[in-house]
């Protein structure tokens, strides 16, 4: 399934949906983390922008994005980490028994 421009009327810019691809994020998952976030914040680098965080598994998706004329969500980044705020991209490379211990670690930490 293909990333769309807009998703169940949140709009993406191409930088967004490039980022999906790169990263392997599912834009769904993008998706769900700005409407239903575990956590957000006002973001430093974009006045007026929202960083949203929501954790699936080992890997926190982060979702920049903001409010247009219109008052539309328009995604303006999506990025990971592994929950411990490793980059995924190193934590894939660990080997598994290292990420099971990880994981278990995470949810001690709960």
């Amino acid at each position: 399934m293909s990333n769309t421009r807009i998703f169940n009327g949140v709009i993406f810019t191409n930088h967004a949906l490039e980022r999906l691809t790169q990263r392997n994020i599912k834009q769904g998952d993008a998706w769900a983390t700005l409407i239903h976030p575990s956590s957000s914040r006002a973001s430093s680098g974009n006045k007026g922008s929202w960083v949203f965080y929501k954790t699936y598994g080992y890997r926190k998706i982060e979702v920049v994005a903001s409010k247009n004329e219109r008052s539309e969500w328009v995604v303006l980044s999506v990025w990971d980490k592994v929950a411990d705020g490793q980059k995924t991209g190193q934590a894939d490379k660990d080997p598994i028994w290292k990420r099971v211990l990880r994981e278990l670690a995470g949810i001690f930490r709960r």
